[in-house]
């Protein structure tokens, strides 16, 4: 019998708020060990972007809330075993700290983790346009192992709803993972489907 995977999702205050809570939906539904920490600014945007009772549902879904502050946390660890963390969205401060190293707070220090034990970390980059600066960011923490993977929807699959854009986004964050085991992952593009042209 394979043990599940442990997979960490931080949710920064970034915009954005509702593709972090649909990629704990989306992984609730597997038998992961989910372990969830959410910064005091992204409690704030998730009830004001997605409403007051959004954040209290997904606590239920998860097996673990950490505290954000508590840098001591288990996550914290890299003898803490785990499958990857995605970061939806991670705000420009939050990629710019793990970039550098500046680990004050658990969301930054589990990131870290990840990547000094070369595992799978994907920053859900929420931020336009875009300066130098971010952008240095973006290249040093690729350069140290971090998949940058802008919210960006994807018009191609002909989305009829925002709720059919968040799911591929988040469907999308969860494959680059690289667990084929947790079957979810956003649907292949195939260039079989003939093109249509729209309605004038």
């Amino acid at each position: 019998m394979s043990t599940p995977h442990r997979i960490v999702v931080g949710i920064s205050g970034a915009s954005g708020a509702a593709v972090g809570l649909r990629i704990v939906e989306l992984l609730a539904t597997t038998d992961c060990e989910l372990h969830l920490v959410v910064s005091a600014a992204a409690e704030r945007t998730i009830a004001y972007e997605v409403g007051d009772k959004a954040l209290h549902h997904t606590l239920e879904l998860v097996d673990r809330h950490h505290d954000f502050n508590d840098v001591g946390a288990s996550i914290a660890s890299g003898s803490f075993r785990t499958s990857g963390m995605i970061v939806a969205p991670c705000s420009i401060r939050t990629l710019s700290a793990i970039a550098t190293g500046n680990l004050d707070n658990l969301l930054v220090r589990a990131a870290d983790v990840q990547l000094k034990e070369r595992r799978r970390l994907v920053l859900m980059l929420r931020e336009t346009p875009l300066h130098l600066g971010h952008i240095r960011a973006m290249a040093q923490v690729t350069e140290i192992g971090g998949i940058v993977a802008p919210i960006s929807p994807a018009f191609y699959q002909r989305p009829r709803s925002l709720s059919e854009m968040i799911d591929h986004i988040a469907l999308r964050a969860i494959g680059l993972l690289g667990l084929d085991d947790l079957q979810l992952s956003a649907p292949e593009w195939s260039d079989d489907t003939p093109p249509t042209c729209p309605k004038s």
